[in-house]
C-alpha cells in the first residue's frame, strides 16, 4: 500500500468537503500558470474586451505563451487571479466534489451500486449547484487572468478592487456574467471527470489490475483529466470568451459562440486545448491523489482520537 492506509470508516461528508476544497487549492496552486495560458490562448482572436492581451503579444502554444508573458509582464502575471481562483476552489470544490458521493447516494437510495444514469445526475447537480455558490469568484479569476501587465494599463489592482469595480460599472448582474454557460460546463466537466474517475477507478479495482491506492488514483485521474478536456472545451471557450466580453458586446452565450464559428472557424472551440488538457491533466492528477490522501489521514486523525489510550 503506497501512502496512507485506506481506514475501516469511511469518510463523512464533513471530511469529504473540506478534503476536496483543501486538494483543488493545492492543485490550483501548482498548475496555475497552464490556466492562465490557457486562458490567454482562448481570449485570443476577439476584437475587443473590457480586459485583453495586448495586441504585440502574440502567443503561440503553451510554452510560447508563458514565454511571452514572462518576457513582456514577468513571472508573476502566471498568477494573474490567484487570490480569486483559490476563492474559487474553496467555494466550488467543496461542494462539486465534496457533495459528490453524498448526492449519488441520494439519487441510488442508499444502494452500493449506483448506476451510470446514477452518477451522471449526481455529477451534474453538484456541479450546477457549485457554479450557484462561485460564481463571482470565476468571473474575477477570468478577468484578472485575462488582462495584460504590459504598458500599465492594469484594469483591477487587486481582487476586492475587481468585484467593486464590477459591480459597479457592471451591476450586481456582472458579477454573474456568464452563468448560463459556465451552468453548462460545469454539469459537463464534473460529469466527464467525477464519473469517468469514478468508472476508471473501479474497472481497475474490479479486474485486480491495481490496489486502491496512489498509482489507481493517477491512472484515474488522468484519464479522467483527458476526457474531460475533450469534452469540455468548446463550452470552456465560450464560457471564457463571454466572461471576458465588453458590456453589449454579446447579447447571450449562444451569440458569442455563433460568432465565434462564423467569424474564426470550429476550430476556435478548442482553443488552448493543449493548456488545457495539461492543466486539467495535471490538476486532476494532484487533485484526486491529495483528495485520496486527505480523506484517508484526516479520517486517521479523527478515528486515533476517539480510540481509548
Amino acid at each position: 500500500m503506497v501512502g496512507f492506509k485506506a481506514t475501516d470508516v469511511p469518510p463523512t461528508a464533513t471530511v469529504k468537503f473540506l478534503g476536496a476544497g483543501t486538494a483543488a487549492c493545492i492543485a490550483d496552486l501548482i498548475t496555475f500558470p497552464l490556466d492562465t495560458a490557457k486562458v490567454r490562448l482562448q481570449i485570443q482572436g476577439e476584437s475587443q474586451g473590457p480586459v485583453r492581451a495586448t495586441a504585440s503579444a502574440q502567443y503561440r502554444g503553451v510554452l510560447g505563451t508563458i514565454l511571452t508573458m514572462v518576457r513582456t509582464e514577468g513571472p508573476r502575471s502566471l498568477y494573474n487571479g490567484l487570490v480569486a481562483g483559490l476563492q474559487r476552489q474553496m467555494s466550488f470544490a467543496s461542494v462539486r466534489i465534496g457533495l459528490y458521493d453524498s448526492v449519488k447516494q441520494f439519487y441510488t437510495k442508499g444502494s452500493e451500486h449506483a448506476s451510470i444514469g446514477s452518477r451522471l445526475l449526481a455529477g451534474s447537480t453538484t456541479g450546477a449547484l457549485a457554479v450557484a455558490v462561485a460564481q463571482p469568484t470565476d468571473v474575477v479569476k477570468v478577468r484578472f487572468q485575462a488582462q495584460a501587465r504590459a504598458g500599465g494599463g492594469r484594469r483591477y489592482q487587486s481582487t476586492i478592487d475587481a468585484y467593486k469595480t464590477i459591480a459597479r460599472e457592471e451591476g450586481f448582474r456582472g458579477l454573474w456574467k456568464g452563468t448560463s454557460p459556465n451552468v453548462a460546463r460545469n454539469a459537463i466537466v464534473n460529469c466527464a471527470e467525477l464519473v469517468t474517475y469514478d468508472l476508471i477507478k473501479d474497472a481497475l479495482l474490479k479486474a485486480n489490475l491495481m490496489t486502491d491506492d496512489l498509482p489507481c488514483h493517477f491512472t484515474s485521474a488522468f484519464g479522467a483529466g483527458f476526457c474531460t478536456t475533450v469534452i469540455a472545451s468548446p463550452v470552456d471557450v465560450v464560457k471564457t470568451r463571454y466572461m471576458n466580453s465588453a458590456l453589449g458586446q454579446y447579447s447571450s452565450a449562444g451569440y458569442c459562440a455563433l460568432t465565434m464559428l462564423q467569424k474564426e472557424g470550429p476550430r476556435a472551440f478548442y482553443k488552448g486545448f493543449m493548456p488545457s488538457f495539461l492543466r486539467l491533466g495535471s490538476w486532476n492528477v494532484v487533485m484526486f491523489v491529495t483528495y485520496e490522501q486527505l480523506k484517508r489521514a484526516l479520517m486517521a486523525a479523527c478515528t486515533s482520537q476517539e480510540a481509548p489510550f
